[in-house]
């Protein structure tokens, strides 16, 4: 099973235990590019792994991992993944071997 490191945390997990973040366009008007989750790992371009977790999103914006991760000038908007994240749109990851 791949590792990949929390970009919030800083722990390594399997990657089917972490959530795939990708940004994704820029509107004008706006903080910059939108951060959005990639639960199947599908979509373009660079990503960064975070734990669906709020407290390890928490940490990844405080310590503004996600720019670094990206290779990305900050400031990100990562209001959809919070969205995301916070609905518990990571209960259903293949944790215990079951499906997405």
């Amino acid at each position: 099973m791949p590792l990949r490191t929390c970009v919030g945390c800083r722990e390594r997990a399997g990657k089917s235990e972490l959530l795939r973040v990708v940004a994704a366009g820029e509107e004008a008007g706006r903080r910059g590019p939108d951060l959005v989750p990639d639960p199947r790992g599908r979509l373009p371009g660079r990503g960064a792994y975070l734990h669906p977790d709020p407290r390890c999103l928490d940490l990844a914006e405080r310590r503004r991992a996600f720019p670094r991760a990206l290779r990305l000038p900050g400031p990100l908007d990562t209001t959809a993944l919070r969205r995301w994240v916070e609905a518990g749109g990571g209960e259903g990851r293949t944790r215990r071997g079951g499906g997405t």
